[in-house]
């Protein structure tokens, strides 16, 4: 299931965007292969799409492998979902095909969240919208966002709202510090006031 995961999660829809385009995504903008910087190099459409589809190779992989099969199996869905959920989340960091320089993992990691914790993904995303309109800067955004996943998931947990499995909490705190590592010459801008951001 972790293998399944990260094959899944490995397609690099920002780098094959940037192939149809005729580039290479990864020399233009952040040099990164995420739907922000096909935005910022190809345009918001190309943008849209390219998150659209980071974000199925998290609901897809996680809904039909880990739930789907892991249910029927000795594993059961909690532990399936999971596992699928870290392949797909360190596919897309770190693909085999681009000598495993990735993403930042967050389309994917919001996809994969949002089929194991349905609710505490909406709060976050809420988060991010907020954030961003406010501010126009998608890294601080998702930084935000990584925080609010685990601790909307737990605050609700702990007050009986939702029956996100502790594993799911779990793996939401670990998925969280390695969106915030993978961010952190994003931090470094931020606490020097570089940072780029979508305003005019």
């Amino acid at each position: 299931m972790l293998l399944c995961g990260y094959i899944a999660g490995s397609i690099p829809f920002g780098f094959l965007i940037g192939m149809l385009n005729g580039i290479d995504i990864r020399k233009y903008g952040s040099h990164n292969i995420g739907a922000t910087n096909v935005t910022r190099v190809l345009g918001i459409a190309y943008g849209r799409v390219c998150f659209f589809l980071d974000f199925l190779k998290g609901v897809l992989p996680v809904l039909l492998i880990g739930y789907g099969y892991g249910r029927h199996s000795l594993i059961g869905s909690a532990w399936g979902g999971v596992l699928v959920a870290i392949g797909c989340v360190l596919g897309h960091m770190f693909p085999c095909w681009l000598n495993f320089k990735g993403g930042k993992g967050v389309a994917t990691s919001i996809g994969a969240l949002i089929v194991l914790a349905f609710w505490p993904v909406i709060i976050a995303l809420l988060v991010w919208w907020y954030v961003y309109q406010t501010t126009k800067i998608v890294s601080l955004a998702s930084l935000a966002t990584a925080i609010a996943t685990p601790v909307a998931a737990l605050v609700l947990r702990l007050l009986g709202w939702s029956h996100t499995h502790w594993l799911t909490i779990v793996l939401m705190f670990i998925i969280g510090a390695i969106i915030f590592w993978r961010h952190r010459e994003n931090i470094d801008r931020l606490l020097h006031g570089k940072e780029n951001s979508f305003k005019r």
